[in-house]
């Protein structure tokens, strides 16, 4: 059986604190001595050692964790700013698709009145004109936030294009609406644009604008929107009334029997403007109904539905 035995003493030639050690074992006690200091640091070593290395790799640890969350962290920061981006293009997107739809439905035209501006002189209808066709850059290659740099760029373009369109359509709208497509009243023509003799002396004569034989009292509608330019007693026309459409169309009515309208005042297709009478230099009841198309006389048949 091993005995050990710690014995603290004084080296008395080193003048150093010792610590003696005695090993009992069956053939006798073996006795030694080690210094303090020495033993102490190796305790010490021993004790320390093992906490420097936890410690250590604790620090090498922390640093890639700390990496990572500064990673991760840009990353919710990057992420935010494309679903914001990605939620601004939509939007966009969004508000273009229903500009296009806005677009489709204004459009349209009435076909009577298509057909009414196709026979209307270049210089009026281009004056409705508007729109260009839409280019697009090429993304492929392009980073995510260069994609999204593109894409807010072309649709800002498509944007201010669809505005350009829509300005266009609109303005062939007001076109549609401003040309004189309707008959003004129901009846029967008795004498035509053009030459023609004279019912009053029989002498050759160039009738500016269409005779159209009603009742007397008959309801004058005006043929499109506009503004009463005047409404007024005009010599030989008797009472007339003048409307200016815009686009350099004006449309003109003579021999009224009264007005419906007043000098400046908005009218609307369909609207009534006067009634039939004989006044000026009439034989019978009857309206006399000019179109002119940038202060020229032209036939008004050439723009009249159902020609």
């Amino acid at each position: 059986m091993v005995q050990l035995r710690v014995l603290n003493k004084i080296n008395v030639l080193t003048k150093r604190p010792t610590v003696g050690l005695a090993i009992r074992t069956k053939r006798g006690v073996l006795r030694f001595s080690v210094s303090l200091l020495p033993l102490l640091a190796v305790i010490v070593c021993g004790v320390t050692l093992p906490l420097l290395v936890g410690l250590g790799a604790r620090w090498s640890a922390h640093a890639p964790i700390s990496e990572l969350r500064t990673e991760n962290a840009l990353l919710r920061m990057e992420n935010a700013s494309y679903r914001e981006a990605t939620g601004q293009l939509a939007s966009q997107i969004s508000s273009l698709q229903t500009a296009v739809d806005d677009i489709g439905a204004r459009a349209k035209v009435d076909p009577s009145a298509q057909s009414a501006i196709n026979r209307l002189p270049a210089r009026v209808r281009n004056r409705a004109m508007g729109g260009s066709a839409l280019s697009s850059p090429l993304l492929s290659g392009a980073f995510p936030d260069q994609a999204f740099a593109v894409l807010r760029d072309l649709l800002g373009v498509m944007e201010t294009r669809l505005i350009s369109v829509r300005s266009g359509v609109e303005r062939r709208q007001a076109l549609a609406a401003a040309t004189p497509s309707m008959w003004p009243l129901a009846g029967w023509i008795t004498s035509s644009y053009g030459n023609r003799t004279d019912p009053f002396n029989g002498d050759a004569d160039f009738h500016p604008g269409l005779d159209i034989s009603a009742n007397h009292g008959q309801e004058i509608y005006a043929p499109a929107d506009g503004v009463v330019e005047s409404a007024a007693v005009n010599g030989s026309y008797g009472n007339q009334i003048t409307i200016t459409h815009g686009f350099g169309l004006t449309t003109r009515y003579g021999h009224l029997s009264r007005y419906a309208v007043t000098t400046g005042q908005p009218v609307r297709r369909g609207q009534v403007i006067g009634f039939v009478g004989s006044t000026g230099r009439s034989t019978n009841p009857h309206l006399h109904y000019e179109v002119l198309v940038n202060g020229q006389l032209t036939n008004p048949l050439r723009l009249l539905a159902g020609r």
